[in-house]
């Protein structure tokens, strides 16, 4: 009689393939599995040779081979592939069972398949992976959510794949029900992309106003990530910049200025105008990549629209120092917004989200792991009911250091026609947050006189809202106020 697997995997493509090494790694037995069998042979019989890992040919096979309860890892595409395999293995498993979605699923459908796989007498996970191939193999950050029985049964499994933080502990933990681990995955991605076109922004100053080469830029970047601006993307973004292609050109400058993007930068963006809340640093940073993929009409319009041609003028060294502070102002922005908006959504779906633990779970093994994100979890240690991360005493005096600086790079850049939409988006956020008074005031008036949608007063109590009939040739009705 074969030995029993501690989890099963199916899904042999780059992630699963390398989360099945890791789990082996760390002392678990795990069984592979494919829809292709062809992979399963290929992978046992390769990487996977001479391992406690066990392929299996078929469902029957892989089912029988697991310990129970069961707990079998789905690393397959998102969409309906999981809701295949979710219809697929209910009709082999018993009570207590638990099925794992591994990939990048909206949290909408972790939700309902929660739901749809306990009323079948199974317990459901929903988990984000991210790090990708690397991160996969030698320790991902990993945030599940779904059914709260299911963690105690998946938890040594998941904080010793874990990638670990200075003092040990894993970049795993329980988040929260339904789709609360998909919701922190997607939060995770949008900051991604906004830190990712934060540091293009910068490059392209570097690049365009100040005539840098890419080995000089490599150097400022491995200076950068010496001290505050430590973290995974300006750690590669150092490396992309050193790397020559075979005649010696920098390869970043021989690669097509279009960028590709999953879906979940989009969904985050979706989120936010759903939950009312104010993503617009990571929501810029979407249209950017969409911007980005307009290359022939951008090509044609350069021909025809006119702007000024950047020329640099001033202490070059003291300016790569402010887009320093200014890339590390608008970062905290990016991350101010993505706690802002998990804050809301908590509130919305009933999740009790620990906000220190999550900075935990970003700070290794994850694409957007970073130094100030010990910060992070120190302020929410402090405060867990902190309104916004700018507040933090930490931050807040950060910001002030800092922002003279951003000022600048972003005033150089207007000048010189260099866009940068997320640099100017956390900016103006942080003017409209830090500003008492909006001029919201004229807007609501605006709204009043032609749909009589009514407004507060200051020289009244909040909640009581007025009508004025501002032509004269108006009644007395109003419309119903309501907020979306």
């Amino acid at each position: 009689m074969k030995q029993a697997s501690d989890i099963g995997v199916i899904g042999i493509a780059v992630m699963g393939e390398n989360l099945i090494l890791n789990m082996e790694s760390k002392g678990f037995r795990v069984t592979a599995f494919n829809r292709t069998v062809d992979k399963v042979t290929h992978f046992v019989e390769g990487r996977a040779k001479g391992k406690n890992i066990y392929g299996a040919l078929s469902m029957e096979d892989f089912i029988g081979s697991l310990k129970t309860p069961r707990k079998v890892m789905l690393m397959v595409k998102a969409g309906k592939p999981v809701d295949d395999f979710i219809e697929t293995l209910i009709s082999h498993l018993e009570k207590g069972d638990i099925i794992i979605d591994g990939g990048n699923s909206h949290f909408p459908d972790t939700d309902r398949r929660t739901k749809y796989v306990e009323s079948k007498g199974l317990l459901y996970i929903g988990t984000g992976v991210s790090g990708g191939e690397e991160g996969a193999l030698l320790g991902p950050s990993i945030m599940p959510g779904g059914s709260p029985k299911a963690w105690p049964e998946v938890k040594p499994i998941f904080q010793a794949i874990a990638a670990k933080v200075d003092d040990g502990v894993p970049c795993c933990d329980w988040v929260g029900e339904n789709g609360a681990g998909h919701f922190v995955k997607m939060v995770h991605n949008g900051i991604e992309y906004g830190d990712m076109q934060l540091i293009n922004e910068v490059y392209q100053i570097m690049k365009d106003l100040l005539g840098m080469t890419a080995e000089e830029m490599h150097e400022v970047f491995k200076d950068w990530n010496e001290g505050e601006l430590d973290s995974y993307l300006i750690e590669i973004t150092r490396d992309i910049l050193a790397f020559k292609d075979e005649d010696g050109v920098a390869m970043v400058d021989k690669i097509l200025d279009t960028a590709g993007q999953k879906g979940t930068g989009k969904w985050t963006g979706t989120v936010a105008l759903e939950l009312g809340i104010p993503l617009t640093l990571i929501t810029e940073s979407v249209f950017s990549r969409c911007l980005s993929a307009l290359k022939n009409e951008r090509v044609e319009a350069s021909k025809i629209l006119t702007g000024p041609k950047p020329v640099f003028e001033g202490d070059k060294k003291a300016f790569i120092n402010q887009l320093g502070y200014a890339l590390y102002a608008a970062k905290v922005i990016s991350y101010a917004q993505g706690y802002q908006m998990m804050r809301a959504a908590a509130e919305e779906y009933g999740w009790d989200l620990n906000y220190g633990s999550i900075a935990v779970m970003w700070r290794g093994g994850c694409i957007i792991r970073s130094k100030f994100l010990g910060n992070i979890k120190e302020a929410f240690d402090k405060n867990p009911d902190l309104a916004n991360l700018l507040l933090d005493p930490f931050f807040a005096k950060k910001m002030a250091d800092t922002q003279i600086g951003w000022r600048k790079v972003i005033s150089a850049a207007v000048l010189n026609g260099i866009p940068v939409p997320c640099l100017s988006a956390g900016l103006t956020y942080f003017d409209g947050y830090r500003t008492a008074r909006l001029p919201a005031n004229l807007l609501q008036a605006q709204r009043d006189y032609f749909g009589a949608h009514t407004y507060e007063r200051i020289d009244k109590p909040r909640g009581e809202f007025f009508h004025t009939n501002w032509t004269g040739r108006g009644g007395e009705t109003s419309s119903t106020t309501y907020d979306v």
